[in-house]
């Protein structure tokens, strides 16, 4: 009798150690599968024409103060992490990062690569990203000093930044800009340089590129990035897509239009989950109106509103991954 149980104890306990082994080795296997998903860098990056201040754009309702505050609120719903911007003026930039707790931004002006004219900023997070190095050049045969190129109305500028991702460890380049409106020599030439600065500044990084490129998906500029080897349309690589609208509206939220002129093109290393076309509208009053007068709980009460946006492009986001 002694025997036999002394034999099952010796076995109780042999199953025991097994357990506590398997355990171990399982609580390892865990920790070192959330080390490596760690490893992979996910965020939201968009891109976003805020307009430039202008008191034509006032006279007509569509006041800076109306709309930075919804600009604001847009991002931190929509939960952008990191977005590039077009010509924003130092002031706006200024507000947008007042009303955004926690983001900071680079990008110098287009006039002097400081703080007068235009920006193309970037705007980020600073509990997820940091600065690794930055700067601007401008797009034209002489990128290193202000000025403008080739056949374009304007100087135009390219922010770029060297950013590294806090959580997983990863780093990435993102150039962000606004090419001309009119000259379309300085468009194709621009794609060129920006293709050029890309492996310049290292090709082996993951890279993205962002802006109002004022022309859309069928334009030569546009092919002849989308089809280059560093470049990739995201909204091509999207696994999915929500895109009601173009990107251009005009400061009309009824007009539609199937041309995406605001573009986000990754590296091929770069994976995109979803992407959109942020179609977000808002609503003023003309006049003061007292919404609780002969309120009734169950009566629903009107009033008359103005649809707006909160700028004449949509912004564009996309879900990203870097392995």
């Amino acid at each position: 009798m002694g025997i036999r149980k002394a034999f099952i104890t010796t076995i109780v306990l042999c199953a025991s150690c097994l357990c506590v082994a398997y355990a171990g080795e399982e609580s390892q296997r865990q920790v070192a599968g959330e080390s490596q998903l760690n490893n992979v860098a996910k965020f939201n990056l968009a891109t976003y024409n805020i307009r430039y201040y202008s008191k034509r754009d006032s006279l007509k309702g569509n006041t800076w103060e109306r709309r930075s505050p919804q600009i604001a609120q847009l991002a931190r719903y929509h939960g952008f992490d990191i977005f590039g911007t077009q010509e924003c003026l130092k002031f706006q930039l200024e507000d947008l990062k007042r009303l955004l707790p926690g983001f900071d931004y680079i990008g110098g002006g287009r006039d002097d690569g400081g703080s007068k004219g235009e920006h193309a900023a970037i705007f980020f997070d600073t509990s997820k990203f940091s600065v690794v190095d930055h700067g601007d050049f401008w797009l034209s045969e002489t990128p290193d000093v202000p000025g403008r190129g080739w056949d374009a109305a304007y100087n135009r500028v390219c922010t770029w930044g060297r950013f590294h991702h806090k959580d997983s460890g990863k780093e990435f380049l993102y150039f962000n800009l606004h090419m001309d409106h009119k000259g379309r020599k300085a468009r194709l030439e621009s794609g060129r340089l920006i293709q050029k600065k890309i492996k310049e500044f290292g090709s082996d990084l993951p890279v993205f590129l962002s802006g109002d490129f004022n022309v859309d998906q069928t334009n030569e500029c546009y092919l002849a990035i989308a089809r280059s080897d560093e470049l990739d349309d995201a909204y091509e690589r999207a696994s999915f897509r929500h895109a009601p609208n173009g990107t251009w509206n005009n400061w009309k939220p009824g007009n539609f239009s199937i041309s995406r002129i605001d573009h986000i093109f990754v590296s091929p290393q770069v994976k995109v989950g979803k992407y959109g076309i942020l179609t977000d509208t808002y609503l003023t009053a003309e006049k003061e109106q007292d919404v609780m007068k002969d309120h009734d709980s169950f009566d629903v009460k009107f009033f008359k509103r103005t649809i707006r946006v909160p700028s004449d492009h949509y912004p564009v986001m996309i879900e990203v991954e870097i392995p």
